[in-house]
């Protein structure tokens, strides 16, 4: 992952991810590495970056997904371990399936 960071918005329902997920990669130099739906309700996008981009597209994202549904959770991992990568990334991957 290269030093960079993990910037994630979790929503109620895929409306507001999928505008989370717009704003986030149109505020900032961001990477969009996709998402994690769990059921029918809460959505997680995920982006990566360097830290300021990824501050700044979790902040946009979390912004634009309230005004058309609720947002969970915002977190921004600065730094995150090789391995954190690897999970979410299988997480996806099976999601996909």
């Amino acid at each position: 992952m290269q030093q960079e960071a993990l910037g994630m918005v979790e929503t109620k329902g895929l409306t507001a991810a999928i505008e989370a997920a717009d704003a986030m990669v149109k505020s900032a130099n961001v990477l969009l590495v996709g998402y994690e739906r769990i059921g029918s309700g809460p959505v997680t996008v995920i982006v990566r970056g360097d830290v300021g981009a990824v501050k700044a597209a979790t902040d946009a994202g979390a912004a634009a997904a309230r005004h058309v549904g609720e947002v969970k959770a915002v977190h921004v991992i600065p730094r995150p371990h090789t391995d954190v990568e690897k999970s979410y990334r299988r997480g996806i991957a099976n999601e996909q399936q």
